[in-house]
């Protein structure tokens, strides 16, 4: 329940405090005195955009305070100790408007953000302006008003999540399928590179080793004829030095037999003709190994040509062998995209299952609480004297673009319907769009039935009227005034009205004038006792003269007020 709304520097009002009651809080006053002011400065504390040019000229900034009273079992109360909120059964909330356009808010003296300020303020008051007439008549709003009566939030947020799901699937499906298009000119190229690699199969170092193959095929003749001339001066040509060895050998024996010291000098000596006769032997078996080989030089230096250009592209011959992995790890993926289609159309197909399904059951729900709403609806009109009026409430397949397809229906987030009211407001007639037929106060009593309807559904404390009973009188603005004494039996109500039989129904009677002091202009607000509320009521019936028989007028309204 809202208890004070505290005002600073707002529009025209300077400094304003307002203390409000239970039960059915009535709110009079002259056009334009700024009795929407307070109506717009509720609006701030729940979390509604900050207009700059709202702060009254002059001032640095805009204040508005709220203090609300709480039950224990408030389900705010859980989201405010979820946010970190101390909250006692009072919560003040607690708004700055900068002249700049910069705002702040608090919780119970924490700093929260706007969008923070907004969903943790949801449920303290419900506000039912002439602007939200507009809104009653724009199909676009039904279907939230009907899923509010039916209680059907939960379903509808299943679906939701189901139809994000399915969507997720559909996008993800689509990129993979976009991304193997692309790929596709690449998969051929890849496929190429890795053909080329893998029929030359580089390995590291094979380029010095080709190149040292090629010098010896090129100069085969002259290699062989070195090698022999070489083998035959160490070993098998006359005067060859093994030979000359063998006479150095013969020599030191000699002479070891006559002088023993020089018999140490044979071992090297035997040593080296060793190692001479095995590199002699050696070499005659290169020079047999040594030939032309025309063919084979060909290829050599074409496997040579080849490889160079691959180190270009790549290099070198080790980054080529490098390629011919990632290439191999690329192709593979590629090779994977089909299987993650099939994965993705599965995933697709159970979406899709799940989405419909929760979908149909949201609509079996809508149909079946459509005609108990339109029902009610017709019902509380009867009351508020459009007896012969007839509300019905269409359940229609959804229509329009962005939306899925399941089984040829189209589905969106909030499911496969569109929901619109349907009025006829006498008898014989078809109901058609509720905004093609309805007058003004036609709207005006559609909304207070609609608000009837849903007032005990959820768990507000405070609805606010904000001129709802535009374009109605006499007989009417008194039943108006009754269902909103009603309402007000089960929650605090805050109606702002221009007519008399409404504002008699008050417990609470609060009143709005302005006046100009010191050349400004300062809007006040006063609570009326009973024979303040007499007058007010005869001004309001009588206009700006107010006479005995407009104030027995008013005595009356109040005395049939209080008799209901």
């Amino acid at each position: 329940m809202l208890e004070l709304l505290r005002i600073r520097n707002l529009a025209i009002i300077d400094e304003l405090e307002v203390e409000f009651g239970p039960g059915l809080n009535v709110v009079t006053g002259e056009t334009g005195a700024g009795k929407s002011i307070l109506v717009g400065a509720l609006q701030l504390v729940l979390g509604a955009r900050a207009r700059a040019d709202a702060v009254r000229t002059g001032a640095e900034r805009a204040e508005v305070e709220a203090l609300f009273r709480l039950d224990a079992d408030d389900p705010l109360v859980g989201r405010l100790a979820e946010a970190g909120i101390d909250c006692d059964g009072e919560l003040v909330v607690r708004r700055v408007v900068e002249a700049g356009g910069r705002t702040r808010a608090t919780l119970n003296g924490r700093m929260v953000t706007v969008a923070q300020l907004e969903g943790l303020a949801r449920g303290l008051v419900d506000i039912s302006s002439q602007h939200e007439h507009q809104r009653l008549a724009d199909a676009a709003t039904h279907l939230g008003y009907l899923d509010a009566f039916a209680g059907l939030d939960g379903l509808r947020a299943q679906v939701g999540e189901a139809v994000a799901a399915l969507s997720a699937c559909v996008a993800e499906a689509a990129a993979v399928r976009a991304a193997a298009a692309a790929a596709l000119e690449r998969e051929e190229l890849l496929r190429f590179q890795l053909a080329e690699l893998e029929r030359l199969d580089p390995r590291p170092d094979e380029d010095a080793a080709l190149q040292a193959e090629i010098g010896r095929l090129r100069h085969a003749d002259a290699l062989r004829a070195h090698v022999h001339r070489a083998e035959e001066l160490l070993y098998s040509g006359d005067g060859s030095v093994t030979e000359l060895l063998a006479r150095v050998t013969a020599e030191l024996e000699a002479a070891a037999r006559i002088d023993g010291g020089f018999e140490a000098m044979l071992g090297p000596v035997a040593a080296a003709r060793a190692e001479l006769e095995d590199a002699a032997r050696a070499l005659g078996r290169g020079v047999r190994g040594v030939r032309a080989d025309p063919e084979r030089l060909a290829e050599a230096e074409e496997r040579l040509h080849q490889l160079r250009r691959l180190a270009r592209r790549y290099g070198t011959l080790e980054a080529a062998a490098a390629q011919r992995d990632t290439v191999r790890a690329e192709l593979a993926a590629l090779d994977g995209t089909d299987a993650r289609l099939e994965a993705l159309e599965a995933a697709h197909r159970t979406a899709r299952a799940q989405a419909g399904d929760i979908a149909r059951t949201l609509r079996a729900a809508r149909q079946e609480h459509a005609r108990r709403l339109g029902g009610a609806i017709s019902a509380e009109l009867a009351s508020l004297g459009m007896g012969e009026a007839r509300v019905e409430v269409a359940v229609a397949p959804l229509d329009g673009d962005g939306a899925l397809s399941v089984d040829g229906a189209r589905l969106g987030p909030t499911g496969m319907d569109r929901v619109e009211f349907l009025i006829a407001t006498n008898p014989g007639e078809d109901p058609r769009p509720l905004r093609r037929v309805a007058s003004g106060g036609e709207l005006s009593r559609a909304l207070l039935a609609l608000k009837r309807v849903l007032a005990g559904l959820g768990p507000v404390g405070t609805y606010v009227f904000d001129e709802v009973d535009t374009g109605v009188g006499g007989a009417v603005a008194a039943t108006i005034g009754g269902k909103l004494a009603e309402v007000a039996a089960h929650h605090q109500v805050l109606c702002i009205t221009h007519l008399p039989q409404v504002a008699a129904c008050g417990d609470v009677h609060l009143h709005v004038r302005k006046d100009v002091r010191d050349g400004r202009t300062r809007s006040q607000v006063h609570r009326l006792d009973a024979e303040m509320r007499v007058e007010e009521l005869a001004r309001m019936l009588g206009g700006a003269e107010v006479t005995r028989a407009a104030r027995d007028a008013a005595r009356e309204l109040m005395a049939g007020a209080r008799g209901r």
